[in-house]
């Protein structure tokens, strides 16, 4: 698929076997809720868009965001040390986008937050299937980190739901897939592939809802001898299909709907998650956490992602199940109004 709008301005929707070559968001026929066809302005203040690269080994914990909120651009990094309980953490915050760019190709190009001497990069590649993050930070901060979906071969989950009454999202994620590269920071070197490294990776865009909340779910490593990885999520990208899945050895497995059931007030508590369909039972212990909030009326966010250990069993059909024993992931809880 070259595009994901068509030529009548409406998306393609499903579950797609690779990414659409763009997002060709401009092209679509963005009506108001009583069917006013909007024009360019308003395509421009809807649309929104973020990529996230996490990193997740026993002996480091890492993750990086960037978000085009068309009104203000945004940007988040963090380096958590398990063994000393150490962290480093930085955000960026810059109006109307200034000091960014982002690509609407999603397995091409770059995006980017530029901000004095920080940098935040992601960069994907058509031609080798490699997905890289790059930051360089103003206090000696270094992360470059790097992963292929083709070696050995990796099926992500490419999926476009339709949103509200006039919207849609596409989302494209990774889990499950062994990290190579090099960090430098005030916790210490890293060279990832030594240290057995695991990555997440996720490419979003669309018209969300004006106001909305999510959950979400991720774990990366090794189990059984398998690679392992997973994503789930409760509250987006579940209209009509689901992005719920697991990874084992590359291989995409689709899951059914789930529960988080969690204290919000105390993140850092136990949290359950389990599907519909009996395939995910599991339970998360916080280690740490990074958190945002921002209120300027006409956006709002209350942002935490915790990251810590996965415990339980995933269940697939008419397979041994695979035991999870303190597998480290991320979980969230965001709400936003854009």
């Amino acid at each position: 698929m070259d595009k994901l709008i068509q030529a009548d301005g409406q998306p393609h929707y499903g579950i797609f076997p690779a990414a659409p070559g763009h997002i060709n968001y401009r092209d679509f026929d963005f009506r108001s809720p009583m069917g006013r066809r909007l024009g360019p302005l308003a395509k421009w203040r809807r649309f929104h868009q973020f990529q996230y690269f996490g990193l997740l080994g026993n002996e480091l914990i890492g993750g990086c965001a960037l978000a085009n909120l068309s009104l203000v651009g945004i940007g988040f990094v963090y380096l958590f040390h398990p063994a000393s309980g150490r962290m480093i953490e930085r955000q960026f915050k810059l109006p109307l986008g200034l000091g960014t760019s982002f690509s609407q190709t999603p397995d091409d190009g770059v995006c980017e937050l530029r901000q004095g001497r920080n940098l935040l990069r992601l960069q994907n590649c058509t031609t080798s299937g490699e997905k890289r993050l790059l930051v360089e930070l103003d206090d000696g901060t270094r992360i470059d980190a790097a992963f292929s979906e083709r070696q050995p071969a990796f099926q992500p989950m490419c999926i476009c739901t339709p949103t509200a009454v006039n919207g849609w999202v596409y989302a494209q994620k990774v889990a499950g897939v062994a990290c190579r590269g090099q960090v430098r920071s005030a916790l210490g070197d890293f060279d990832l592939g030594q240290i057995g490294a695991f990555a997440h990776h996720d490419w979003s865009a669309g018209y969300m809802r004006p106001e909305t909340n999510w959950n979400w779910a991720c774990l990366s490593g090794l189990a059984g001898g398998l690679r392992v990885g997973l994503n789930l999520s409760c509250g987006v990208n579940e209209t009509s299909f689901s992005e719920n899945c697991f990874w084992l050895d590359g291989e995409l497995i689709k899951v059914d709907g789930v529960r988080f059931a969690f204290n919000r007030d105390q993140p850092l508590k136990t949290w359950t998650i389990s599907s519909h369909d009996g395939q995910v039972e599991l339970r998360f212990e916080g280690e740490g956490l990074h958190e945002e909030r921002l209120n300027l009326g006409f956006i709002a966010s209350n942002f935490k992602q915790v990251f810590g250990r996965f415990s339980g069993n995933l269940r697939p059909s008419g397979r041994a199940p695979v035991s999870i024993d303190g597998m480290w992931g991320f979980v969230e809880d965001q709400y936003v109004k854009w």
